[in-house]
């Protein structure tokens, strides 16, 4: 590795030593971009990677609600405006138990790169909180979101930094946010928060933005490579949320079976094709486990999951592995069984899903490998149209918004595409997306100055 390179990993390592998601999310950015680095020497005077590795602003905050049994609890939530280099702060929020500063800093470091390569002016960020929505009520949900805005409030804005959805955080948790904000504003500021409903200033095909990006980008690199398609493909999709059901529809809309979709207890596997309209009552209306499946569908098979680093879904046979549910959950032994079963493409739908070593394991077997930064890009992406809607007091029709994604994830594959070939890692689209966003962050440092 450049001694450059090496130095400033090392250092990030020894800095953030508790921090393993972060420290993993840097390794692979860093490895990827050694060839431009190689070339413009200035950038190590310029301390261009030091900069871009550490956020402008980390906020944390004590986030006090009451339950409905009259008891107060208490959580952690976090806001990491990590670069407004291209554009306001830009990235969701995040509801889980798991949440902590180290997978808010991996998020919101990915989200730079990811924003970049969208082509719009949007900078990065992350936020969230260790609070779990699931067995909540509905009023549980409300209250913690309304103490949790009347804290965030103050860092945010339409040109300030801009929150959205993520893991937990769906239609109804961003409703009770964008509430409290325009209580507490006195005002109606619909730029703030995106993948609000349409009926107070969202913006069509925002709920389908991610899972349909995911497919738009899949599709054109499947079709670079020796002209293939989704059509008579078998496809496993991990998770059963907004990114997997409408990553599921796109596909089969498309000429694919999905065959297999997942919740953290487990899997369904239906060699039938999944029934998409039973996934989604499950998931969207009654906010149901995926096990649930087998009440209409008895031939289907449910499989728990025991051990996280050997997931269920992956060891089915699939052409196509879709991992749509959070970090890490493809491991090294899940890829060498995808690759057992000879599946030609992964596609990262979730942010990070994939551990680095599968990564690599993969792309030495010569699978198809999309990575998360680009291939789901198309919600955030959708987001800021979403944004530019509110500024004109306007509003798209789906197929505009649709149309508009489509040509994004498609230039999105481009530059990949592109940068891989121009630094000699032809067909490396990990490499090529951090090589892409990089060389437009890095312009805008410079430009910008030492700040």
């Amino acid at each position: 590795m450049n001694k450059y390179l090496e130095n400033v990993l090392e250092k990030t390592k020894n800095k953030n030593s508790n921090e393993p998601e972060f420290i993993q999310a840097v390794t692979e950015v860093l490895t990827s971009i050694e060839p431009v680095i190689v070339a413009h020497k200035e950038y190590e005077q310029l301390a261009l990677l030091e900069r871009i590795i550490e956020p402008e602003r980390i906020i944390t905050f004590r986030v006090p609600w009451v339950d409905d049994n009259g008891q107060v609890q208490v959580n952690r939530g976090y806001r990491v405006q990590y670069s407004s280099l291209i554009g306001p702060y830009k990235g969701g929020l995040r509801f889980h138990p798991s949440v902590n500063q180290s997978i808010m800093k991996f998020l919101g470091f990915e989200q730079i790169f990811k924003n970049a390569l969208s082509g719009l002016p949007i900078g990065g960020a992350k936020g969230g909180c260790d609070f779990d929505p699931k067995g909540k009520s509905d009023s549980e949900v409300m209250r913690f979101c309304q103490s949790f805005m009347t804290e965030l409030y103050r860092h945010i804005g339409a040109d300030i930094d801009v929150p959205a959805g993520d893991i937990g955080v769906g239609a109804r948790e961003i409703g009770y946010l964008f509430g409290q904000y325009k209580r507490i504003k006195n005002g109606y500021e619909g730029g703030v928060l995106t993948g609000k409903a349409v009926s107070y200033g969202g913006s069509l095909a925002r709920t389908e933005a991610t899972g349909y990006g995911l497919i738009y980008y899949m599709r054109e690199m499947l079709k670079a490579n020796n002209n293939q398609s989704f059509n008579g493909k078998k496809v496993t999709i991990s998770g059963s949320g907004n990114v997997a059901i409408y990553a599921c529809q796109k596909a089969q809309q498309y000429g694919a079976k999905v065959i297999a979709m997942s919740d953290s207890n487990g899997c369904i596997y239906d060699k039938n094709g999944i029934d998409l309209d039973l996934i989604k009552q499950i998931k969207e209306v009654e906010r149901g486990r995926i096990k649930e499946y087998l009440r209409e569908h008895k031939d289907a098979e449910y499989i728990e999951t025991i051990d996280r680093n050997d997931a269920p879904i992956w060891t089915i046979p699939t052409d196509i592995a879709l991992p749509c549910a959070t970090q890490n959950e493809l491991s090294l032994t899940s890829a060498t069984k995808l690759v057992n079963h000879g599946v030609i493409a992964v596609g990262e739908g979730a942010n990070m899903p994939t551990e680095a070593k599968a990564i690599e394991y993969l792309q030495t077997n010569d699978v198809l490998f999309a990575p998360a930064k680009a291939a789901n890009a198309g919600g955030v992406s959708t987001s800021a149209i979403e944004m530019s809607q509110n500024s004109m007091r306007y509003y798209y029709s789906f197929e505009e918004v649709d149309k508009r994604l489509e040509q994004i994830m498609i230039n999105i594959f481009k530059a990949c595409e592109e940068s891989a070939e121009k630094y000699g890692c032809s067909g490396n689209y990990a490499a090529g997306a951090n090589i892409a966003a990089f060389r437009k962050i890095a312009k805008a440092m410079k430009a910008q100055g030492i700040v």
